[in-house]
């Protein structure tokens, strides 16, 4: 599905599709923008090639798995980014890649799912934004990166809960749900940390097109680096967080086991004398004095109980009980 919105010369904004495409390359004081949706990507491609867009950038756009990235040609930048479509507390995330094609007056926006910085955007255009297509391709990549933040910031009470839980009941369970998060946060550092990329390379190294369209496309573009790197440092601290909360358990649960083998150890100590004992007089030879002994037998009891409560208390000095 193909739709654009137009802003005439006169300020007008008028909603169509591809037909109003011709309309604005024959005024040259008006601006476009253009939201495709699923379309036939051979469709897609004819279009963006009539638009005056890079072939290798159309195929970068094209990719369904191409990571975020952005490039600036001679007539127009390319902003590759991934929205979120869905995610719950367990950050399962069901992420969205969208391209923006920011031209000198038009900006061309893809993505193959119903994207909320996109919708937000179409539904409550304004003429300033309109007149200025890297600020609006700003503004939609910072509603985008605002939908992590809520994501980041919704685990905060989630990471701060399994704290808890490793400190009063560790179980497997729960480790198996560490790993589980440390595994999608390892996911979602990689993507925050190249839209972190991204916003750093529109910041210090702001397209000439930004520039011409708006002197304070600065700000947003300031803005926008913020969220991403706090997305990104909150995503790196979570991710970390986990992975001492695994490291936790695993000392908590060798500490447990080397204090079930000192008790183990301790009382293998004690008994071996006296295994020893019965096993000496358990022999039965016929020429063994002692058996002979009428007070044989409660002198070899004696001996082992003596034995057996010297050790006990030497353990117990020695704290290893």
């Amino acid at each position: 599905m193909i739709k654009t919105l137009l802003l005439t010369q006169d300020g007008q904004m008028q909603r169509g599709g591809v037909e109003q495409i011709a309309l604005w390359r024959d005024d040259s004081n008006s601006y476009l923008w253009i939201d495709i949706e699923s379309e036939d990507v051979a469709d897609e491609k004819q279009l963006l090639l009539d638009q005056g867009c890079h072939p290798l950038a159309i195929d970068d756009a094209q990719r369904k798995r191409h990571p975020p990235k952005t490039e600036i040609f001679d007539n127009h930048v390319l902003i590759l980014y991934h929205g979120i479509t869905g995610f719950d507390e367990d950050l399962n995330v069901e992420q969205l890649p969208i391209a923006l094609f920011v031209e000198p007056r038009c900006l061309i926006s893809i993505h193959q799912k119903d994207s909320a910085g996109i919708d937000t955007n179409w539904d409550n255009p304004t003429v300033e934004l309109l007149r200025e297509p890297g600020l609006l391709a700003a503004r939609i990549m910072h509603y985008s990166i605002g939908r992590y933040l809520e994501l980041v910031l919704t685990f905060e009470e989630r990471i701060n809960d399994l704290e808890d839980m490793m400190q009063e009941r560790p179980n497997d369970e729960l480790m198996r749900t560490l790993i589980a998060l440390k595994t999608r946060l390892r996911k979602l550092k990689r993507t925050s940390s190249y839209h972190e990329r991204v916003a750093i390379s529109l910041l210090h190294e702001t397209p000439d097109v930004f520039v011409q369209q708006s002197p304070d496309v600065g700000h947003a573009l300031q803005d926008l680096f913020d969220r991403c790197e706090r997305v990104n440092s909150l995503t790196a601290m979570y991710y970390e967080i986990c992975g001492d909360l695994i490291e936790g358990y695993l000392s908590l649960s060798s500490h447990a086991l080397n204090n079930t083998m000192r008790v183990l150890t301790v009382i293998t100590a004690i008994f071996v004398p006296l295994t020893f004992i019965a096993g000496v007089y358990g022999m039965n030879f016929v020429y063994m004095p002692e058996l002979n002994f009428r007070y044989g037998y409660f002198v070899a009891v004696g001996s082992m109980a003596i034995i057996g409560v010297s050790l006990l208390l030497l353990f117990r000095k020695l704290r290893w009980l």
